[in-house]
């Protein structure tokens, strides 16, 4: 997975994370797509997220999966 830093984090638009409101899970490509439902999965467990916010961080991450690669 390439490395996201703060500064190439906040220079990405709202468009490329599952939650653009909060800029939270970024899923710019299939890597960080992945790791995005990984990570909003171990989250939903813990009770710390609720099933609504995993199913939009699912959507936007299969969205990003389904593409095809190039």
């Amino acid at each position: 997975m390439a490395v996201l830093t703060t500064k190439k984090r906040k220079a990405m638009p709202k468009s490329k994370f599952a939650l653009p409101a909060q800029k939270k899970y970024p899923v710019e490509d299939r890597a960080h797509a992945a790791n995005a439902k990984a990570r909003v999965a171990q989250q939903y467990n813990k009770g710390k997220v609720s099933l609504s916010i995993k199913k939009k961080v699912d959507a936007a991450a299969n969205r990003v999966l389904k593409r095809k690669a190039k």
